[in-house]
């Protein structure tokens, strides 16, 4: 049997694994990326309805919440909290959801 083989660079914002095309992994079960920002990208407030979304800062450094995360920290967010994302220096996360849920992220009008 041949080894599946796919590049990170043909999935759309890094997600890989999930409900989803193109995906490596097609499973309703749960979603994972590997997320590459540069310093100063930043994501509006949202919050997930449905998932739970599992983040581990892999390099570098971010700001959750007002909130400073560094190399090594793993953030859980559950089903109704609330964040935005600000990369403090250029930077790897992955990222982890269940279950895999398309549409469950919802941008919020105020500040987090």
């Amino acid at each position: 049997r041949k080894v599946k083989h796919a590049k990170l660079e043909n999935m759309i914002k890094g997600w890989f694994c999930g409900d989803f095309d193109p995906s490596v992994i097609r499973s309703k079960d749960f979603e994972v990326a590997v997320k590459y920002y540069k310093k100063g990208d930043f994501e509006e407030c949202h919050t997930h309805k449905i998932a739970t979304e599992v983040t581990v800062i892999v390099e570098g450094e971010v700001e959750m919440n007002s909130v400073l995360y560094k190399k090594g920290d793993i953030i859980v967010m559950e089903p109704g909290d609330s964040t935005d994302f600000k990369a403090i220096s250029d930077c790897i996360n992955v990222v982890v959801k269940t279950p895999s849920v398309l549409g469950d992220k919802y941008i919020k009008e105020t500040l987090c």
